[in-house]
């Protein structure tokens, strides 16, 4: 089994961003030491009062310090608002620096502030989406591209720096209903499961993507899953320790318009939802996913906005003794 770390880059209103970079530097090498193998970035425009680091400048600086783990990207990249050749030269970029070991995550996005401040609508994600991959995948493969479509062009050109690995880095594709699941078995290296999918609802949504598999004749790298996970000193003060961090951030998530406002104790949510606990609970949750979806490279995120830095190291450190 392998363990990823997805690096919190949003801050609270007020909070001096300045001062946590730092932090994001310490949270890296620690996991990089405590045996995690990937790192990962989320993406979003637009996020005030929450504020947010941008993804390919804080890709590019931490991936310095991720040396040793064997990949690096982002968890997701929201394709549609950007122009794919672009992203395929700095994915190419990306490749370089790390040595081969990108992977792009990407995802449709559901925010309407987004597509409205770029002027693409949101009924144009999945057709933009597809063509973007079908593009990038010919730029980082062929010397000289002629490509017309719907939304982009390239005649007669090519980009000059080639990714290290061959055929490009890996597209992993979030999605979370089963159209966007079906396109992932398609067209994707893997599908990204996203954090805030229940167990059950993930259960029933990876047998479609197998079948899915199966039917396109493809097989995937790996089998990923996304997880908010936090490991304390005990079962009890676990819970007590994340809870105002992680609820400032599903509330967010709520304001945006991901899932509807939560209601219930934060307990009951984060049942089946989130990965909390002490050593031993926590393992147990872990091998539970693992016997019920087959999920084979858990990718944690370990810090929310507000949660103390000594708490995240705490919960990395305590994640990777148990599977280091």
């Amino acid at each position: 089994m392998k363990l990823g770390i997805m690096i919190n880059t949003q801050f609270p209103e007020g909070d001096a961003v300045p001062a946590r970079i730092p932090e994001l530097v310490e949270q890296v090498r620690t996991a990089r030491d405590a045996g995690f193998v990937s790192l990962w970035f989320p993406h979003h425009y637009l996020t005030a009062p929450l504020q947010m680091l941008q993804i390919t400048p804080m890709m590019a600086f931490l991936a310095a310090e991720a040396k040793g783990m064997m990949a690096i990207g982002p968890n997701i990249l929201i394709l549609p608002l950007l122009n794919p050749v672009h992203v395929a030269e700095e994915a190419a970029t990306l490749d370089v620096l790390t040595g081969g070991k990108y992977i792009m995550g990407v995802g449709l996005g559901y925010r309407a502030p987004e597509f409205d401040s770029f002027g693409i609508p949101l009924s144009e994600r999945a057709p933009r989406f597809g063509e973007a991959i079908r593009l990038m995948r010919r730029l980082w493969t062929e010397d000289r591209v002629t490509f017309e479509g719907r939304f982009w062009s390239v005649k007669d050109h090519g980009i000059g720096l080639k990714p290290m690995r061959p055929g490009g880095p890996p597209i992993y594709i979030a999605a979370q209903v089963d159209a966007a699941i079906k396109r992932a078995a398609r067209i994707g290296d893997a599908w990204l499961i996203v954090p805030s999918t229940s167990l059950d609802t993930v259960e029933q949504q990876m047998r479609l993507y197998r079948t899915a598999l199966t039917e396109a004749g493809r097989t995937p790298v790996e089998y990923p899953i996304s997880r908010e996970c936090y490991v304390g000193a005990s079962h009890a003060s676990a819970f007590e320790e994340c809870r105002a961090a992680l609820e400032y951030k599903y509330d967010a998530y709520a304001s945006w318009g991901l899932g509807a406002s939560r209601s219930q104790p934060f307990e009951e949510f984060a049942r089946d939802r989130f990965i909390i606990g002490d050593k031993v609970s926590v393992k147990e949750e872990i091998a539970r996913y693992r016997e019920r979806l087959g999920a084979d490279h858990f990718i944690m995120r370990c810090q929310w906005p507000g949660l103390a830095q000594e708490q995240v190291l705490g919960s990395v450190r305590r994640l990777g003794e148990m599977f280091g």
